[in-house]
């Protein structure tokens, strides 16, 4: 049945060497055979492609659908949050972490339409995003993991890599990164209470699958009004990689050099060098940073979130 809704299809041309473009064409001929009308939209850059994005908003919107990796998740969620206008992910980028974490089909465009406009029906589901400030850039949100150490170092080796595809590049980008990389000291106020930490690893995470497919934070929610900060205390570089394979099956939990802490607001500082941060892939800013929860900011269209052991989605 035709409506006179529409659907905004956001489109990064370089996502997955290029095919996010084609991605983008299935989605908007597979809305248009369900009878709702979509344009597509592009643009050169990031700036450009939201301010294309914004200018296509309007109140026959049924919402955006954003077509690519997390970067064009936290997009999208900088966009629509706080205007009640849910949010459509498509996964087609190298990483596709927030979708693997909500469960949403990878290399499966009609799977992943299909589970969008069922969610369109009950109304979508209202998750949490993390809010980073610094004071050069002002205020970006987040919907997955904020990383302010060795993460964000293997973060940024990956997006220079070409090869391999996939999520193979950041476990091959991690392994090369820890021939180099040294311990961090940190200052960090949680919630109000300051504290030193010397730290390999230091994430902020909503939802906590990051890297690929790294697990995180298995045991968190992206409804719970609360952020996880965890830390990894400095280990041993063999014992490290006893471990870290075990990350991407969320069995890392008990490894006794890892923290979690539950918070709504982290500020942190580098006390002995200068850290490039990273959010949804993406270079977000530099220390020092101030990091709050915005509950309930982001209404999402998918299925309400199950209980599933190996998935933050909950």
């Amino acid at each position: 049945m035709a409506t006179s809704k529409r659907f905004a299809v956001a489109v990064n041309p370089a996502a997955a060497q290029g095919r996010g473009i084609a991605a983008g064409q299935a989605v908007i001929a597979l809305l248009h055979a369900r009878g709702y009308g979509a344009d597509l939209v592009q643009g050169a850059d990031a700036a450009e492609l939201a301010r294309s994005v914004r200018s296509r908003l309007g109140a026959d919107t049924a919402g955006l659908v954003v077509v690519g990796g997390d970067g064009m998740v936290q997009l999208g969620a900088n966009i629509v949050a706080g205007t009640g206008l849910p949010l459509g992910v498509v996964p087609a980028g190298t990483g596709n972490d927030f979708c693997r974490a909500l469960g949403i089909p990878q290399g499966d465009v009609e799977g992943a339409v299909s589970l969008m406009l069922a969610a369109l029906e009950g109304g979508g589901r209202d998750v949490d995003l993390g809010v980073v400030r610094d004071a050069a850039r002002g205020e970006c949100r987040f919907a997955g993991v904020l990383s302010l150490g060795f993460d964000a170092a293997v973060n940024a080796r990956a997006n220079r890599m070409r090869w391999p595809r996939g999520p193979r590049r950041y476990s091959l980008a991690a392994l090369l990164e820890l021939l180099r990389f040294r311990p961090i000291q940190y200052r960090i106020v949680v919630d109000g209470m300051p504290r030193g930490e010397r730290a390999m690893l230091l994430s902020v995470a909503n939802a906590g699958v990051f890297g690929g497919g790294m697990r995180l934070v298995p045991h968190g929610r992206l409804d719970d009004g609360v952020l996880d900060l965890v830390t990894l205390a400095p280990l041993a570089k063999l014992r490290f990689l006893r471990f870290f394979p075990r990350v991407f099956k969320g069995t890392h939990t008990s490894v006794r050099e890892l923290a979690f802490e539950e918070a709504r607001s982290v500020r942190i500082e580098s006390a002995d060098r200068r850290i490039v941060a990273y959010a949804d892939g993406e270079p977000i800013g530099e220390l020092p940073l101030e990091v709050r929860v915005e509950a309930g900011a982001l209404r999402l269209l998918v299925p309400p979130l199950r209980a599933d052991p190996r998935s933050d989605a909950v």
